[in-house]
């Protein structure tokens, strides 16, 4: 081309979530049935909505309203509701015009880094969510900036990490929380998210916190909101509806402004948000006119709770059926959908294998297996999916040092989960043994 056409940004932009689907879909084809264990999609893995939740949405689909334009910021009543949710919990009070709807909570992570400096970092935990950290990293045209969750302290940050990179990184500007964690499953405490708030009091910052998992937590976990703990520090909430009720493919997400006016710096970036959103008009409507009519139904706290004792009730499951291979290590988790197991130091190399019957799978895998550039967590994961028909992601590609892989907890059918966490044992087992 005449001149280049992208920035250097643009080669951070990875998503292995989706990326590994490419590679299950070739072993797929050669004849292996694959287990979907890479991407936290309830819908998928047989949870469906509720007769009740899809009677409300029939009754919005039949109403011509629905189908014109919202205000650019989101439905104004819905703005309302979820104002008045929030302020009835507590802490950090705001009104509807704090609150802006997007196409989904990715499309509200685009837009978020999008429209800052380059030279503008937020920080944020490692392992990293892959939609946080690429995008970061590609606005800034660089690596992620990340601080570190302590594998052997329940996936813990390290507060006097993320304090010494913050304080002698001048260029950081606010820090990344995911409560519940993805990947981890960590819930935070509270005298750790009230960590956070006074280091971004101290150096001057803002606090992002994607809150998508705020109403999945189990095995005794209590989540703490984002507006309970800020206090007078500014930050946004990242919000939405794509997992708790489960309605992915909805692609309806929100941004919650607390403390909007405390920094001037801080309300123009809000400011600008909104501008952007009115650029494109308005964001997807009938999901939003379906939150308040389904979080007010009486229903709805029941079907929450349920829905959380029964990832809770998997992820004891798990604990019990790995806990017994050696060579690995992982926590227990009290929220989200997944657990990330982890390799213990010294245990991979590239030597190891597992037994592919298929011998065109085989050949594949092998090739795969190959390449230089692999980290051992990832040749891990390729002999899985050829070998057992597993589809997992490599915990080095969330950004981290670590080596393991991430998996899911939602499967609905008790007797298919087993299945699939036996294969993923006797991989395992077979793997570290060869």
């Amino acid at each position: 081309m005449r001149q280049p056409l992208l920035r250097e940004g643009a080669s951070e932009l990875s998503y292995e979530i989706r990326g590994i689907v490419k590679k299950a879909h070739q072993v797929e084809k050669l004849g292996q049935k694959v287990s979907w264990e890479n991407i936290g999609d309830p819908v998928q893995k047989n949870m469906g909505l509720p007769a009740w939740i899809k009677d409300i949405i029939v009754s919005l689909v039949e109403q011509d309203a629905t189908y014109s334009y919202s205000d650019s910021k989101g439905v104004l009543e819905t703005r309302e509701f979820l104002a008045t949710l929030n302020n009835k919990k507590g802490g950090a009070q705001i009104s509807e015009e704090d609150i802006l709807f997007f196409n989904g909570l990715g499309d509200a992570i685009a837009k978020l880094y999008q429209y800052l400096l380059p030279s503008s970092r937020i920080i944020g935990p490692s392992p990293a969510y892959s939609t946080h950290s690429s995008a970061e990293a590609a606005h800034a045209n660089t690596h992620p900036l990340t601080y570190s969750l302590n594998p052997n302290d329940n996936w813990y940050p390290d507060m006097d990490d993320l304090y010494m990179k913050v304080k002698y990184n001048p260029n950081v500007v606010g820090i990344l929380i995911i409560n519940p964690d993805n990947p981890t499953g960590m819930v935070y405490p509270r005298f750790i998210l009230d960590r956070f708030v006074d280091i971004a009091r101290e150096f001057n910052l803002f606090l992002i916190c994607d809150e998508i998992y705020m109403n999945v937590t189990y095995n005794g976990a209590s989540n703490h909101t984002l507006a309970e703990y800020i206090k007078d520090v500014p930050a946004i909430s990242l919000k939405g509806i794509s997992k708790e009720m489960p309605w992915p493919g909805g692609r309806c997400g929100w941004m919650e402004f607390y403390n909007r006016k405390s920094k001037p710096e801080f309300d123009r970036l809000c400011e600008t948000l909104e501008n952007a959103k009115m650029i494109e008009v308005s964001s997807t409507k009938l999901p939003q006119l379906a939150i308040p009519l389904i979080m007010q139904d009486p229903r709805y706290p029941d079907y929450l709770n349920t829905q959380s004792e029964k990832i809770g009730r998997r992820s004891r499951l798990i604990t019990e059926m790995l806990g017994s291979v050696k060579g690995i290590k992982f926590n227990e988790t009290f929220g989200a959908f997944y657990n990330t197991i982890i390799f213990e130091e010294g245990v991979l190399n590239y030597k190891q294998s597992m037994k592919i019957q298929n011998p065109d799978i085989r050949k594949l895998v092998e090739s795969w297996a190959e390449e230089e550039v692999l980290n051992f967590d990832q040749r891990f994961v390729y002999y899985l999916l050829g070998a057992k028909g597993v589809c997992v992601v490599p915990i080095s590609s969330f950004c981290s040092d670590l080596l393991g892989f991430r998996i899911t907890l939602l499967e609905e059918n008790e007797e298919l989960l087993k299945n699939i966490f036996n294969k993923i044992r006797e991989g395992l087992e077979e793997y570290l043994n060869s």
